[in-house]
């Protein structure tokens, strides 16, 4: 709509329809005595010419001001995505942390089983069981905190999807588990990837904007042509004569002409705000620097990030699993009779928090991966074809205002002009 008035102000900016109907007394030297009316119907237009560039500029910054909405749009949704999938992997790996923490009590509550016996028949100290005892409600209390967190994260969830809390507990229960990831992540080429982030891109257009409005800020030191005309019908007649001969041939007036105005009076109002223009170019061609600069800091610590997890995620599983086989031979001399109790709590505990932290560096590895997706500014291409704005949301703006075929329009490539909706009047 923007746009549109920008073009708009290519076609004659000025119209108007006059009538009027005067009642006329003759003057006193003329002898009459009988009143007259003087009747007048026209149509007066402006037109000024794009002499210098003016308008051209003005739709030049409308246009790309247009399309760095465009990006901000997709930035928008390019956040909105990363911020859900960021949501559900804390769902799924604290869910996770839940089962193992359920898993490990098991666990613990048999060996404290197997030390109550041994204690009520005498076979060792209470020592072994209070430390057992220890151990499982240690491990019991991190259940409470777990569940908390769980259930915030479902609401966060919830809220990003645009639902009412809790509202999403059944569509999180159709699978589990911590989202896998493929081996290899073809990264391309970062520079070519950080060219179509959607913040490069608006940062960009926003600049190309500013740009415009410099010259169409300088178009004003010059002077302005116009085109002015007018068409009417003028007529009289006495007062008992209905329009009198208005719609007569005789009575059609017209008139066309140039005009010519110079702001040689305003002429330091208007440097001035040239000045002024061209400074807030000056920002916006920084703010574009800095945003490409960011741009290039975050994918190459995306990347960084990505691989130090996939590494460290890797050594964890061959922890956890050596401290499997550890807790099953610990358990195994203790029955033997080969060791004493405190190898398999040290055994159960180095076991519980290597399994905590092998599903926390999992659940890092999905979020690193979420926040490479962010730095290469991918994923706003998988919105073509689907339309901006929901259909419900559609329908509220047409009832309210005409909005014309611009709100069918598709914009699923920025990069093509001729996608660009016209103005609708």
């Amino acid at each position: 709509a923007q746009l549109g008035v920008a073009i708009g102000a290519l076609y004659p900016q000025s119209q108007r329809l006059n009538s009027s109907a005067t009642n006329i007394s003759p003057p006193d030297s003329s002898g009459s005595t009988s009143n007259y009316w003087q009747y007048g119907l026209g149509l007066n237009a402006a037109w000024e010419i794009d002499f210098w560039g003016r308008f051209r500029r003005g739709i030049e910054s409308a246009d790309a001001a247009f399309m760095a909405s465009i990006a901000a749009y997709d930035q928008a949704l390019i956040l909105l995505t990363a911020q859900v999938v960021d949501t559900y992997a804390i769902i799924r790996s604290t869910e996770e942390q839940l089962r193992i923490s359920q898993e490990n009590i098991r666990l613990q509550q048999r060996s404290y089983d197997i030390t109550e016996v041994l204690y009520r028949n005498g076979q060792n100290s209470g020592l072994d069981m209070q430390q057992a005892q220890s151990l499982l409600l240690s491990t019991e209390s991190t259940i409470p905190a777990l569940d908390i967190a769980l259930k915030q994260a479902r609401n966060a969830l919830s809220t990003l999807l645009g639902q009412a809390p809790g509202t999403v507990t059944e569509l999180l229960a159709r699978e589990n588990g911590i989202p896998s990831i493929p081996a290899d992540i073809p990264v391309g080429f970062p520079a070519d990837m950080l060219r179509r982030r959607p913040d490069v891109r608006q940062a960009e257009l926003q600049a190309m904007a500013q740009n415009a409005l410099v010259g169409l800020a300088e178009a004003d030191l010059y002077p302005s042509f116009s085109l002015i005309g007018s068409l009417g019908l003028s007529a009289g007649g006495p007062v008992d004569d209905d329009f009198g001969d208005l719609f007569d041939s005789d009575a059609i007036t017209y008139t066309i002409g140039p005009s010519f105005s110079s702001p040689f009076l305003s002429y330091g109002r208007i440097r001035n705000n040239v000045r002024v223009q061209d400074a807030r170019l000056q920002q916006a061609l920084v703010n574009y620097r800095e945003t490409v600069l960011q741009a290039a800091r975050e994918a190459e610590n995306a990347i960084a990030g990505f691989k130090g997890k996939d590494q460290q995620t890797a050594l964890l599983a061959k922890t956890v699993a050596s401290s499997k086989r550890s807790n099953e031979l610990a358990t195994l001399r203790f029955r033997e009779g080969f060791s004493d109790y405190q190898r398999v709590l040290d055994a159960q505990q180095a076991l519980f928090t290597q399994q905590q932290r092998y599903v926390t560096s999992q659940s890092d590895k999905v979020r690193s991966l979420i926040a490479l997706y962010k730095a290469l500014g991918g994923g706003w291409e998988d919105r073509a074809g689907l339309p901006m704005v929901d259909a419900e949301t559609l329908e509220t703006m047409r009832q309210r205002t005409n909005w014309g075929d611009l709100l069918e329009t598709d914009f699923t490539d920025p990069d093509k002009e001729d996608g660009l909706p016209k103005p609708d009047w």
